[in-house]
C-alpha cells in the first residue's frame, strides 16, 4: 500500500515511522490476547517469540526490511496456523484484539482502515474449522 502525501508516495511502513510503531502495535495487541480466554489458550505462556514473529511479519508486509523472511523463510501463514483450531469465534476474538490495538495507535483514518481491512481478510483466511 502506498500513502500519498504532498505528491510523494510512501509505504505504510514509512508512513507510520518505523519498526518501533509495529512493535508497539504488537504489544498492544498482545495485551488483548492476555485478557481474552479464547486467545490466551492458543498462545504459549511466554509471548516473546510470538511478538517478535508478528512484528517482523508486519514490518515486512507493510514495506519495511525483509528480516522476517530472511530468518524464517516465506510467511506461509495458513501452514503456520494449521496446528491451531481456528473457527469464527477464534477469528472474531483475534480480530477484536487487533482492531482495538490498531484503533489505539492514533493513525490517520486512511491508515487505520487499510490495516483493519487487511487484518479482517487475513483473520478470515486463517479459519480452518467450520
Amino acid at each position: 500500500m502506498e500513502i500519498k502525501s504532498d505528491d510523494t508516495a510512501m509505504t505504510l511502513y514509512e508512513a507510520v515511522g518505523s519498526e518501533v510503531w509495529f512493535a508497539e502495535l504488537v504489544e498492544r495487541f498482545y495485551k488483548g490476547v492476555e485478557v481474552d480466554p479464547i486467545l490466551k489458550a492458543m498462545y504459549p505462556d511466554d509471548l516473546t517469540d510470538s511478538k517478535a514473529h508478528l512484528a517482523g511479519f508486519l514490518v515486512q508486509y507493510w514495506g519495511g526490511p525483509t528480516d522476517y523472511s530472511d530468518e524464517r523463510g516465506h510467511p506461509r501463514l495458513r501452514m503456520r496456523h494449521a496446528p491451531f483450531v481456528i473457527g469464527a469465534t477464534e477469528r472474531d476474538s483475534w480480530l477484536d484484539a487487533m482492531r482495538t490495538a490498531v484503533e489505539s495507535m492514533g493513525v490517520s483514518a486512511e491508515i487505520e482502515a487499510t490495516l483493519v481491512e487487511y487484518f479482517e481478510m487475513a483473520a478470515t483466511n486463517m479459519i480452518n474449522q467450520p
